[in-house]
């Protein structure tokens, strides 16, 4: 009887029969011999996987790097962008409360030490004026406590730009 001529529940016990019965059996008889061949296949298998998953994972993180590189541009520039584009809002007005002036020594106490102006000039990041706020705050770090301090100065004196004093802050503390 052939293949075709069979009932497909004839079809289905014989297979049944190959599967649990036969091939049992022939493993049986001829394991040892294969069981070589097999572990062979399995560790190449394993091998080709493990430089696809190694391939993969290098290539992702180059993908990934160029994209955080990319992210981080664009956030530098928005932030440029929108530091130097929007004004503040002037405090609201508060009425002066009616005092007696200070007496003199109090006034002079009040004086910042070291009252002298800084100056562009005399900043350690060559034309500090002409950049924008993510070219300042990139060269930030290389910078010494007083060098640092005298950015802050100038910046808050000057423009303001919340990146480059929240990155001095966070290298001065």
């Amino acid at each position: 009887m052939s293949e075709h001529d069979k009932t497909p529940a004839e079809q289905a016990v014989e297979h049944a029969l190959e599967v649990l019965v036969y091939a049992p059996i022939g493993l049986l008889f001829e394991g040892a011999s294969l069981l070589p061949q097999l572990i062979e296949k399995g560790k190449s298998q394993v091998t080709m996987a493990r430089m696809v998953g190694q391939f993969a994972v290098k290539q992702g993180r180059g993908e990934a790097t160029k994209a955080v590189s990319k992210l981080q541009d664009q956030a530098a520039g928005l932030l440029d962008f929108v530091g130097d584009s929007v004004t503040p809002l002037p405090p609201d007005p508060v009425p002066a409360p009616r005092t007696v002036a200070p007496p003199a020594a109090t006034v002079a106490r009040a004086k910042p030490s070291g009252g002298k102006a800084v100056d562009a000039g005399s900043l350690a990041i060559p034309d500090y004026d002409g950049l924008s706020a993510s070219h300042v705050v990139n060269r930030l770090a290389g910078l010494t406590t007083r060098e640092l301090e005298a950015v802050r100065k100038y910046e808050s004196a000057h423009r303001g730009r919340k990146t480059i004093l929240s990155k001095v802050a966070q290298l001065q503390g």
